[in-house]
C-alpha cells in the first residue's frame, strides 16, 4: 500500500499537511473527506530529482537528520521490534515532514514484502549506496541493530568532520572577502579623490603614484567588465568540469599541488578508510566493500586507483599492497592496512587508519588557517602602506621644493 503526501484544509480554513497510506490517491482523498478535511493536493511519496537534487516536501534530508533517524532505528531494533514498526515509530516521532514522508514510504514498501535495503533503494539520494549495502549485509547476518549503530556513528562522524572543516575555513574566507572589499574601495573611491590634488601642480609624479593612479583608473573603467569576465570564467570552468575527462585532469592537478594535494589526499583517504571499515565490519564481501568505498572518494584519480586496487585484490593481491602501487594513499594508511591483513585485524586497523587521517587532516587545516590569517593581515598592511606611500611621496617632494 503506497504512501501519499497530502495538503488539505480543515473546517477552520487552516492548511494541513501530512502523509496517509492508501491504495490510490482517490481512496486517500475519500478518507480525508471522511475526517472533515478538504483535500487540495494528494501525491504519492517518491523521490524526484529537480536540477540534480532531492525534493521531498520541498527540501532534502541533511546528514544530521539521517544520523538521528538511524540512531533511533538502531535503538528500536536492539529492542527487538519488527522493521515496519521501527519505521512507523521513528516516522511518528520526527518533527520534520520530509523525514516522516520518506520513512512512511519506506515502511509501505516493507509491508508490501520488500526487504529494508530494497525499500531504501527507492530513495537513492537520501540513502546512499553505502547505507543500503550495509543494511543489506545486516539483514542477511541478522545483526541489523549493530549495523544501524555503525551507520549512525559513521554519519555523525562524517557530519562532524564536515562541520569542523567548514568552521575552520569560515573565518579566513570572511577575512579574505573583507580585505578584497577594502582594497577595491580604497582604489575606486578614496584614491581618485586624493590624487586630484596633484592634477594641477605640473610636476612629474613618482612612479609609485603614477602606478597607483593607473590602477585606480583601470579599476573604475574596467572593473565591472573584469568582474563579469570572472563570473563567465567561473561558470565556464564549472561547466567544463562536468566532463569526466577534464574533471579527472583537474583532480590530478590538485594532487600535484604542494599543500592542496596533501589536504585532498588526507580527506579522501579518511573517507575511504572509514567507509571500508564500516562495510568490512558489517560483513560486506571485500570486493564489494572496496567498490562501494571507492564511490565515496571525490577525487577521480584516487577513485580510479581504488578500482585498480580492487582488480588486483580479485587476482589475489593484498589491499595494502594494491593501494601502495598507486602512490596516492599516505604511507601510514597503507602500513596500517597491511598490518591488519597480516594480523587478521583488518577492521580494527582500518578504523585506526581513518581516525589517524581525520586527526591529521584537522591538524593540517588548523595549521594552514593559523598561517593564513597573519599572512593575510601582513599582505593587507602592505597594500595599505603602498597606497599611503604613493599618496605621500608627491607631498614630500612638494615640501622639499618649497623649502
Amino acid at each position: 500500500m503506497p504512501a501519499f503526501e497530502y495538503q488539505a484544509l480543515d473546517a477552520g480554513g487552516r492548511r494541513r499537511k501530512g502523509v496517509a497510506e492508501g491504495d490510490t490517491a482517490r481512496a486517500v482523498r475519500a478518507r480525508l473527506r471522511q475526517d472533515g478535511l478538504n483535500p487540495l493536493q494528494v501525491e504519492e511519496v517518491r523521490e524526484q530529482t529537480r536540477g540534480g537534487g532531492l525534493t521531498l516536501g520541498g527540501r532534502g534530508i541533511s546528514p544530521l537528520d539521517l544520523a538521528l533517524a538511524t540512531r533511533q532505528m538502531a535503538t528500536l531494533a536492539r529492542a527487538g521490534l519488527p522493521v515496519e514498526e521501527i519505521l512507523g515509530t521513528v516516522a511518528r516521532q520526527t518533527e520534520k515532514a520530509r523525514i516522516r514522508n520518506v520513512l512512511t514510504a519506506v515502511r509501505t514498501r516493507v509491508m508490501e514484502g520488500h526487504a529494508l535495503a530494497s525499500a531504501l533503494a527507492a530513495f537513492p539520494r537520501v540513502f546512499p549506496e553505502l547505507y543500503r549495502t550495509t543494511v543489506a549485509a545486516g539483514e542477511q547476518s541478522g545483526h541489523l541493530d549493530l549495523v544501524l549503530e555503525r551507520l549512525a556513528d559513521y554519519t555523525e562522524s562524517r557530519n562532524a568532520l564536515r562541520q569542523k572543516i567548514s568552521l575552520a575555513l569560515f573565518y579566513p574566507l570572511i577575512l579574505t572577502l573583507v580585505a578584497i572589499g577594502v582594497t577595491v574601495a580604497l582604489l575606486a573611491f578614496v584614491v581618485p579623490e586624493v590624487v586630484q590634488v596633484f592634477a594641477g601642480i605640473g610636476q612629474e609624479l613618482p612612479w609609485l603614484t603614477v602606478a597607483l593612479i593607473a590602477t585606480s583608473d583601470a579599476l573604475r573603467d574596467y572593473g565591472l567588465w573584469a568582474l563579469a569576465g570572472l563570473v563567465v570564467l567561473f561558470f565556464g570552468l564549472r561547466r567544463l568540469l562536468r566532463h569526466e575527462h577534464w574533471r579527472y585532469r583537474y583532480h590530478a592537478l590538485l594532487l600535484r599541488l604542494p599543500l592542496v594535494g596533501r589536504l585532498a589526499r588526507g580527506l579522501n583517504t579518511a573517507r575511504f578508510a572509514r567507509t571500508l571499515s564500516i562495510l568490512a565490519a558489517s560483513g560486506v564481501p571485500l570486493l564489494e566493500a572496496l567498490r562501494t568505498s571507492g564511490e565515496v572518494i571525490g577525487n577521480r584519480p584516487m577513485r580510479a586507483a581504488v578500482e585498480a586496487a580492487a582488480a588486483r585484490v580479485r587476482e589475489g593481491s593484498g589491499i595494502g599492497r594494491a593501494l601502495e602501487q598507486s602512490g596516492y594513499f599516505p604511507p601510514m594508511t597503507v602500513h596500517l592496512i597491511r598490518s591488519g591483513e597480516s594480523s587478521g585485524k583488518l577492521n580494527e586497523m582500518l578504523e585506526r587508519a581513518a581516525e589517524t587521517q581525520e586527526r591529521e587532516l584537522e591538524t593540517r587545516i588548523a595549521m594552514v588557517v593559523g598561517l593564513f590569517e597573519p599572512l593575510l593581515i601582513v599582505t593587507m598592511g602592505a597594500v595599505v602602506l603602498t597606497i599611503v606611500l604613493a599618496i605621500l611621496l608627491p607631498i614630500f617632494e612638494l615640501n622639499q621644493l618649497v623649502n
